[in-house]
C-alpha cells in the first residue's frame, strides 16, 4: 500500500509526508524532487528546456515507478492529478489524500516571507491570488475525484495534519496484508 498525498502547491504535502511516515514507520518521497534528480536541474529548468509537456511526461514516469514501492508516502507534484492515467495508478496503489488549503490560505504561503525568503515562481505569469484562483478552478473538480480523503490543512501545523490523516486512515493501514 501506497499513500499518495495530493493537493495544490503550497498546501502542505512536503511538509505533511515525512511526519505522516514516521508515524506509520514507512519511508517518503517528494516526486518533484525524484524528477529533479533524474533530470540532473531544478524543475524550472525542465519546464524551460522541455515546456510543461516535457515535464509532465516526466511526472508521470517518476510517480509510475513512485507507486510500485510499498509501505511508502508520496508527497505529489501539484499537477500529477491532470493526467486520468496518474490518478488512477494513484488511486490503485491506496488511499489518496487531498490537502485542501483556501486560496488565501495557498496565496499567503506562496509569497515571500517576512525574513527575506523568496517567493515561489508564478507558474502563469499572473499575480499570484489570480493565478492560484484559476488554477485551483481547473484542478479541485480532478482533486476531489481522485481523493479518498480530504484534509483541511488551513491554519494547523504539518505534525497536527498527519495526526488527523494517521487516524483516519490507521484501520485501513492496519488490515493491510503484509509483503
Amino acid at each position: 500500500m501506497v499513500i499518495t498525498l495530493i493537493g495544490y502547491r503550497a498546501s502542505g504535502k512536503s511538509s505533511v509526508a515525512p511526519r505522516l511516515a514516521k508515524r506509520l514507520g514507512w519511508t517518503w518521497v517528494d516526486c518533484d524532487r525524484v524528477i529533479e534528480q533524474r533530470a540532473g536541474c531544478p524543475i524550472a529548468r525542465i519546464f524551460e528546456n522541455e515546456g510543461e509537456a516535457g515535464f509532465r511526461k516526466r511526472e508521470s514516469e517518476a510517480l509510475a515507478d513512485l507507486l510500485q514501492q510499498p509501505h511508502q508516502v508520496i508527497a505529489s507534484g501539484g499537477g500529477a492529478i491532470l493526467s486520468a492515467e496518474n490518478r488512477q495508478r494513484m488511486k490503485d496503489a491506496g488511499p489518496v489524500v487531498w490537502l485542501h488549503a483556501t486560496v488565501e490560505t495557498l496565496v499567503r504561503r506562496l509569497k515571500p516571507d517576512r525574513l527575506g525568503g523568496s517567493a515561489r515562481p508564478s507558474l502563469t505569469g499572473k499575480p499570484i491570488d489570480e493565478e492560484v484562483a484559476e488554477v485551483l478552478a481547473v484542478r479541485e473538480p480532478l482533486y476531489r475525484q481522485t481523493a479518498s480523503l480530504i484534509i483541511h490543512s488551513d491554519g494547523e501545523p504539518a505534525e497536527q495534519v498527519a495526526k488527523r490523516i494517521h487516524r483516519h486512515l490507521a484501520e485501513s493501514v492496519r488490515q493491510e496484508p503484509p509483503q
